[in-house]
């Protein structure tokens, strides 16, 4: 007995290790490069709608996330503003023919076209292995190719995350926050021209969860097109360094994520900014002058719409510069459906005394004598409320609000409201002034669709001329003109329009 109890238990041993190879043989393969790898099984699953493969066990996620947004916009009541042109801005002009090679629209009046335009088309892919996290994001609206984030990110220290690649910098709340979670269809001006988007670098944030978080980074130039890249090239060929940027950040949340129902945000952030140089590769004008792109101050800004292309406000090419300061201040909350936002942005353009510079266009728009520190400055305040039980969310680990809830099973509707405000004028460089009242409602149809419709009233002062193209009121003749001392107090005087926008989105 003795012995068939002995032989069994040799053939079960042997049996279980024949099974025990065969599962550890069926965990590899051999790649496309010959090479043998582990092999895994994934557990697909839909998260909201977006496809994810995941394994648990083995701390694998994989994910792909992709967004189009359709947007539509309309401008009217316009208060002078656009005018075609066929060469490069003059200081002045006057007349409705042509005149000084600027020529009105057919009719004798500005106008403002408006339009469609699909505004993001994105496709992302992401992932989670381990404690290291993955991500490419691409945009390929109306046929044009720009690269988005593709960085990569170590979350393994507790506390600590360390990012390097492609990202957005820690600087602006309203900028950080995904695109199709900003409560308007676009960014405040201020946000628009002040805050760093997306910028090849490294960053470190440190989360005390959940009430405090602080992050520090540095980033160099930004990697969206092949001719921004192309002009960094360039620049290096003629012996001209990248130059770097270093931002911080502190966020404070009272409550942070103890209260689901209700939170505060109070931030502060700081950057030191070189200066561009990935725009246009202009050679330079005059001895010991800066080409624009390079060094030359650059600032500018839409009214918060982006179907029409036109910027009424523009500080740019007003001396050479030798760096930014900016400076951000944030509040925000929530509790239950409400939500408000606001910021303040302060930036500071510190100019070379060493060389003054001159406009390379050779547009004698600004003192190439005046070397004091410009200080531009721009801020926004927001509110929305769900009206059908929703609630607001806020991301602590990204300092930032998230997807709200919705509180019927149709879906809930926000309404929201927003003023915003921006000034490019300053020691003696007359970019223009302007403000935005905008409302809007949304419908959250699920967690996927959103509809969207803002309305909008923009008003610029008379400095705001698109640098010379647009007129910003009449002469006494009753002639349009770019020129603030030529405007007539008998006609309205500045720029301005209401837009209706509106927008589909789709997330997947």
């Amino acid at each position: 007995m003795k012995k068939y109890i002995f032989i069994g238990l040799c053939l079960t041993i042997i049996g279980f290790t024949q099974a025990q190879t065969v599962q550890e043989e069926e965990q590899y393969e051999v790649n496309q490069y010959g090479a043998r790898v582990r092999s895994i099984p994934l557990e697909a699953t839909a998260q909201n709608s977006i496809l994810v493969l995941r394994n648990k066990e083995h701390r694998y996620k994989f994910w792909v996330d992709s967004r189009v947004q359709f947007d539509m916009a309309n401008y009217h009541n316009l208060k002078n503003g656009n005018i075609v042109k066929d060469n490069e801005p003059r200081n002045t002009f006057s007349g409705s023919s042509n005149l000084n090679g600027i020529i009105p629209y057919a009719d004798g009046k500005p106008t403002l076209p408006g339009g469609v335009s699909l505004r993001r088309v994105r496709l992302a892919l992401k992932a989670e292995i381990d404690d290291w996290y993955g991500e490419v994001d691409m945009d390929m609206a109306n046929g044009v190719f720009e690269l988005q984030d593709a960085y990569v990110k170590y979350t393994g220290l507790n506390g600590f995350e360390f990012s390097a690649g492609n990202f957005k910098e820690d600087f602006s709340m309203e900028r950080t926050s995904s695109s199709r979670y900003t409560m308007f269809m676009e960014r405040s001006m201020a946000v628009s021209t002040f805050t760093p988007s997306r910028h090849a670098g490294i960053q470190a944030n440190w989360i005390q969860f959940p009430w405090i978080r602080a992050s520090a980074g540095i980033s160099w130039q930004e990697i969206t097109t092949w001719e921004q890249r192309n002009n960094v090239e360039e620049y290096n060929k003629d012996a001209r360094k990248m130059g770097a940027n270093y931002t911080g950040k502190i966020v404070f949340m009272p409550w942070g994520g103890s209260e689901e129902s209700k939170g505060l945000h109070i931030g502060y952030a700081a950057s030191r900014r070189s200066p561009y140089k990935v725009d246009d590769n202009v050679s330079a004008v005059g001895s010991g002058s800066a080409a624009r792109g390079y060094q030359m101050g650059m600032l500018s800004s839409r009214n918060t719409t982006s179907i029409n292309r036109t910027k009424f406000l523009r500080a740019d090419e007003f001396g050479t510069l030798k760096y930014d300061i900016l400076q951000g201040f944030e509040l925000a909350g929530y509790k239950d459906g409400i939500n408000f936002q606001s910021e303040f942005i302060l930036n500071s353009s510190v100019m070379d005394k060493n060389k003054p510079g001159i406009s390379p266009r050779g547009i004698s728009t600004f003192d190439v004598e005046n070397l004091n520190t410009k200080k531009f400055y721009g801020f926004y305040v927001q509110a929305s409320y769900l009206l059908f039980g929703g609630k607001q969310r806020y991301n602590v680990l990204e300092s930032e609000f998230t997807q709200p809830t919705r509180g019927r099973s149709w879906g809930d509707i926000e309404v929201m409201f927003r003023y915003d405000y921006l000034n490019l004028n300053s020691q003696g460089v007359t970019g223009g002034s302007g403000e935005n009242y905008a409302i809007g409602v949304s419908y959250h149809v699920n967690d996927n669709v959103r509809l969207s419709v803002n309305y909008q009233i923009s008003r610029n002062d008379t400095h705001a001329n698109d640098r010379g193209r647009a007129a910003i009121g009449r002469t006494e003749a009753g002639d349009w003109t770019n020129d603030y001392r030529l405007a007539s107090d008998k006609f309205h005087r500045g720029t301005g329009f209401n837009a209706i926008q509106a927008r589909i989105e789709i997330a997947f």
